[in-house]
């Protein structure tokens, strides 16, 4: 066999290590109520539980590209795989909340380090006729796995046991390591970088994007700049994160390359990427959100919603990587497609009502997976069509560490949403039924298949008739909440409609590039 095709083992053992640390993130996100209630965790540790994942993620993707250059792709590899193993097996048996949190650091460096490890060898290992290939399997990490989460959360949580929702990385890291072992090629370390080692820039990233993404997850609960700790954040950021820009602009070695953002289509991939980490919320976390509130679902029961999404990428993926290899097709024209599908998605959405349940949102969720992967697809084809393989590990680190950025970015959105237009529903709603008042007597009653809460005299009519309209009120603020949070997101779609249409340049399959050189 050859080292080519020995090669392409070690591309499978990183796939199946970002299935690992990717299922880390998603499923103990998904499963984090029981998880928490059976650490012991309140709610200000569960949101930190959260947010020290994401921050630790974000670094670990700025920093992963030039630590596999320098260490080379084999030993980062099986550093990755022990420090994921590791963290995720000692999580369940640790009771003291200090290293609890340690231990969720490494789970977020181990997923930051492992997905531009994928693009990285995935750029390298592939010649140009598969390349597209390679990019559905990196494709794999933004639409499939995060999608794929709720049905092993509901796995876990409901069937077997609350433990194996950081055991389950166990057997995919052991096939990893297998894989990486037989596979990924052996080269000398480049030890003299660390000589050259931008340490400015990575104390600077460290303190700049992990202020910055620690102060989006965490300012709605801590009551934004009225809180002290936030707006000590909120300066951190302002000031390393531009410093870290002209840093690495001079730097003879730097983290980033920003200079690559002066190419049309490498802009439009780094840009678009974080746009659309965003957007897919609504097909992901917004359908199983309000499932939880509304009607009261466990994983268990959510997991079909996202299922369909997961199940349309293994066909839509490996679909669209053929069209895009035929020179006639316009990858430009496949985006808008996929945005019109998702646009389309997040109108019918956005009709939901409190009676809505799985079956309402399955069309909706199709149109969702078949947008998703015709936009993900042909913008990581133009963000990587045109670039020299010595610029693999920078184009990796500046298109990763604004995907993981956009989660916090997300968090935040929904966040300002859920409080802005929470509460302008369910100042409405109370007043409208403060207008009303005499209907909770007598008449038509608000409160659906339930006798009105209140005597003639004011007083409830049963120990449980207030409560009861209490949950229907909350209901409908809810639904109302949700269905601004859609309409939103469906702006942005149309931003990066309008943004397709001027900024990328025509481009063709990898294999056309390297012949015209």
């Amino acid at each position: 066999m050859t080292s080519q095709q020995r090669s392409l083992f070690g591309l499978a053992g990183i796939i199946a290590l970002s299935f690992a640390t990717e299922m880390n993130e998603q499923v103990s996100a998904q499963a984090l109520p029981d998880v928490a209630g059976a650490l012991g965790l309140s709610m200000d540790s569960q949101r930190w539980f959260s947010t020290l994942y994401v921050t630790a993620e974000i670094i670990g993707m700025s920093v992963s590209p030039w630590l596999a250059v320098t260490l080379t792709l084999r030993r980062f590899s099986f550093f990755v795989v022990t420090l994921a193993v590791l963290a995720s097996s000692l999580i369940p048996f640790t009771s003291i909340l200090s290293l609890l949190y340690i231990l969720r650091v490494f789970q977020g460096l181990a997923g930051g380090f492992t997905v531009p490890l994928l693009m990285t060898i995935a750029l390298r290992v592939l010649p140009p006729p598969i390349r597209l290939y390679g990019l559905a399997a990196y494709a794999l990490t933004a639409t499939f796995f995060p999608n794929l989460s709720m049905a092993f959360a509901g796995l876990w949580t409901d069937l077997v046991n609350w433990r194996f929702v950081f055991w389950q990385s166990i057997p995919l890291c052991t096939l990893s390591f297998l894989l990486l072992w037989y596979g990924m090629p052996v080269d000398p370390p480049k030890h003299e970088r660390f000589w050259k080692f931008d340490w400015k820039g990575f104390l600077l990233i460290v303190f700049g994007m992990g202020s910055f993404s620690i102060m989006l997850q965490m300012g709605d609960w801590m009551d934004w700049f009225n809180s002290p700790f936030i707006c000590v954040l909120g300066l951190i950021s302002l000031v390393c994160i531009p410093l870290f820009v002209l840093n690495e602009w001079f730097h003879p070695l730097p983290l980033f390359k920003f200079q690559l953002l002066g190419r049309r289509n490498f802009a439009y991939g780094a840009s678009t990427l974080l746009t659309f980490v965003v957007i897919s919320l609504s097909s992901s976390s917004l359908p199983a959100s309000f499932l939880k509130s509304a009607a009261g679902y466990r994983p268990e029961q959510i997991y079909p919603v996202t299922l369909e999404i997961a199940a349309i990428q293994l066909v839509m993926l490996p679909l669209m990587a053929v069209l895009l290899n035929k020179t006639w097709v316009d990858s430009r024209v496949v985006s808008f497609i996929g945005m019109t599908c998702i646009l389309t998605a997040c109108i019918g959405d956005f009709f939901l009502t409190s009676n809505w349940n799985r079956d309402q949102f399955y069309l909706w969720q199709a149109l969702q997976g078949i947008g998703d992967a015709m936009i993900v697809m042909p913008l990581l084809m133009m963000s990587t069509n045109t670039l020299d393989p010595s610029e693999g590990p920078f184009a990796s680190a500046m298109v990763n560490t604004p995907r993981a950025v956009a989660e916090a970015v997300g968090i935040w959105l929904l966040q300002l949403m859920h409080r802005e237009r929470g509460s302008l529903h369910s100042d409405r709603i109370a007043d409208r039924l403060g207008q009303v008042r005499y209907s909770l007597v007598q008449g038509t009653n608000p409160v659906l298949q339930r006798p009105a809460p209140l005597t003639p005299s004011g007083e409830p009519i049963n120990p449980g008739s207030m409560a009861a309209l209490h949950a229907q009120m909350t209901r409908q603020t809810a639904t109302l909440t949700f269905s601004d949070d859609w309409i939103v997101l469906g702006s942005l779609v149309v931003f990066l409609m309008v943004w397709v249409c001027v900024l990328p340049v025509r481009t063709y399959p990898p294999r056309i590039v390297f012949q015209s050189k």
